[in-house]
């Protein structure tokens, strides 16, 4: 997709900004301290970021700030979604794994739509501190970046949250089921 495509219409801008605008205002303890005005402003100033939050807003995962990187100053925005999101399950864990499959391929794989997405999959550590925020994932999994080391070996990781704990389980890579997706970030 080039750039130009990466671009969303006025009124779907405005649209997403009320809809980031008022979660934000809903889900005040995820961003204590944070300014609304000052995110708006940084995201008018990059709109393929703009594009990239508008991709995970339409595929369920309900973006939201989770904080902002002080070294950078940049805000992350996360998959805030109570579930996996809902446009985002059925996939196998990447490329070489929907290669591998012989037959019932899913659409696509995590690794390679989260590309085209322009977001990051969130790794273990961003799992664990997303779920500080709330319960996430307590009917789903999310698939998270794995190891070259295990998947090298052909396997995946995934999490959820179950019996009031945060669990890290493993698949066959080239594995997937209705009930598992993948939640992403981006900075800003």
């Amino acid at each position: 997709m080039n750039v130009q495509q990466r671009k969303l219409s006025t009124d779907q801008q405005i649209e997403l900004f009320q809809t980031l605008k008022t979660r934000f205002q809903k889900n005040m303890h995820r961003h204590p301290d944070l300014s609304w005005d000052i995110i708006q402003e940084k995201l008018e100033k990059n709109p393929g970021k703009i594009w990239s939050v508008y991709q995970m807003e339409i595929t369920g995962g309900e973006p939201d700030v989770m904080g902002v990187d002080p070294s950078t100053d940049e805000y992350i925005f996360v998959d805030c979604s109570s579930e996996s999101p809902k446009g985002r399950r059925s996939l196998c864990y990447d490329g070489k794994a929907l290669n591998d499959r012989k037959e019932f391929k899913p659409e696509n794989s995590v690794l390679d739509m989260a590309s085209e997405m322009g977001i990051d999959l969130l790794d273990e550590a961003k799992y664990r501190e997303l779920q500080q925020l709330g319960k996430f994932d307590t009917k789903t999994s999310s698939w998270i970046v794995t190891p070259g080391e295990i998947r090298k070996l052909g396997g995946a990781l995934f999490m959820e949250y179950r019996y009031g704990a945060v669990f890290v389980f493993h698949n066959g890579a080239s594995s997937y089921y209705a009930a598992r997706g993948f939640r992403g970030s981006i900075r800003i």
